[in-house]
């Protein structure tokens, strides 16, 4: 692994850092320009991007402390080490998505056609963003025998699931099958519902390699993540259909 990228006199650059960096620069690059392809809005505020940045770092947060609500409770200096890791993807998603609504809706920015842009959006952020976390050694899977199996710095030789890789491939792949929906679209939403229906089964598999301790609904079987994806899966089929049929009975 490579965890430090380089240094600059006493200064370490780290990989996850920089790569978190790069995906944010790529995805901002990439929304901007769709924006003003796609709405003609020509000037998208930076002040969009710092307002999902804060959503999706106290809600990440928010979420990894209700993992172990009472361990925190019992802790809660642990609550301000803000900045050394612990954060829940869903509870990004979540949160940003509820904030965005509301953000959009006050700015009087179309809703439905700027979350098919952030859909794709997101996976940029995501994939980059998981090479990060391969690179830094963290994330990875359960042990295994089989020939996929990898040694991080952190499983003291212990040959486990790569989930980092798995999950970047699944990312690429959404993001792939997201580009061809682009190309026949046939309702406003219609990108952002496969999106976060697809992830949520993508999710759903990751979490039976994952080897990290996760917080679980039903002890070893559902896991919280795994019970937030069978939510947002149920919930964006109904709201395909719901579209669907408004878009072929308008």
């Amino acid at each position: 692994m490579h965890p430090e990228l380089f240094h600059i006199g006493n200064t370490t650059i780290y990989t996850y850092a920089f790569l978190i960096a790069l995906g944010t620069l790529v995805a901002s690059i990439y929304t901007k320009w769709s924006v003003k392809r796609e709405l003609g809005i020509l000037n998208l505020s930076n002040n969009f991007f710092y307002f999902i940045f804060i959503a999706g770092f106290v809600g990440g947060k928010l979420f990894f402390y209700l993992e172990k609500p009472l361990y925190y409770l019992r802790n809660p200096k642990l609550m301000l080490d803000n900045f050394s890791g612990g954060f829940v993807f869903y509870g990004s998603f979540i949160t940003i998505i509820l904030m965005l609504i509301w953000y959009l809706k006050k700015h009087k920015i179309p809703v439905l056609p700027m979350l098919d842009i952030l859909a794709i959006t997101t996976t940029i952020v995501h994939v980059i963003g998981r090479m990060g976390c391969f690179f830094a050694g963290c994330c990875y899977g359960k042990p295994t025998n089989s020939f996929m199996g990898m040694n991080f710095p952190r499983t003291n030789g212990v040959s486990v699931h790569p989930s980092q890789l798995y999950e970047i491939v699944g990312i690429l792949s959404i993001m792939i099958a997201l580009f061809i929906v682009k190309k026949r679209k046939q309702f406003q939403g219609q990108i952002f519902l496969i999106y976060i229906a697809l992830y949520a089964i993508l999710r759903g598999l990751l979490e039976l390699f994952r080897g990290d301790k996760r917080g679980f609904i039903i002890d070893g079987v559902l896991s919280h993540s795994q019970f937030i994806a069978v939510l947002i899966l149920i919930t964006s089929l109904l709201f395909y259909q719901k579209r669907k049929k408004i878009n072929i009975n308008p």
